[in-house]
């Protein structure tokens, strides 16, 4: 990821297209490949879309027709320190520790530390899931208890 990367948020004409993009586009989720017609000035073509490409798709154009900017990174892409943290939503030094724990893994690249997106993401769903574990577990014990909640 590259800290040159224009961040951009879209304009509200983009924003409506989005949103009738994606209500379109929804129809397809569940397909292994969609065969897509493209018009534009260069003329016509057809394109046949994988379905992991749709939902990336999907996902795009949910987050523009809320009018949020979006990145798209490789899973190979490496990332500062200071990328990473931004991701994790975390401070800097907290994001050091982890990766000098061993929570992350990283390699150096001279005194700088760089963190491949893959597994920064795999520590991501580490955590999410530990913590929906954790919210289960309060949850069976708010109902073994009778807390009142269902």
């Amino acid at each position: 990821m590259s800290s040159d990367n224009l961040v951009r948020l879209p304009t509200p004409d983009e924003v409506e297209v989005a949103r009738s993009s994606s209500r379109t586009l929804a129809k397809y989720a569940n397909e292994d490949r969609v065969n897509l017609t493209i018009n534009g000035r260069q003329g016509k073509d057809a394109l046949i879309l994988p379905g992991t490409v749709v939902d990336l798709l999907l996902n795009i154009l949910s987050e523009l027709s809320q009018g949020n900017a979006i990145s798209v990174m490789p899973v190979h892409a490496e990332l500062s320190t200071q990328e990473a943290a931004n991701l994790l939503n975390v401070s800097r030094p907290h994001l050091v520790k982890l990766l000098e724990s061993g929570e992350i893994e990283f390699k150096k690249v001279g005194t700088h530390r760089r963190i491949l997106a893959r597994d920064l993401l795999a520590y991501k769903a580490r955590l999410d899931k530990a913590r929906s574990a954790a919210l289960d577990e309060l949850a069976e014990l708010s109902q073994l208890n009778d807390m009142g909640y269902e």
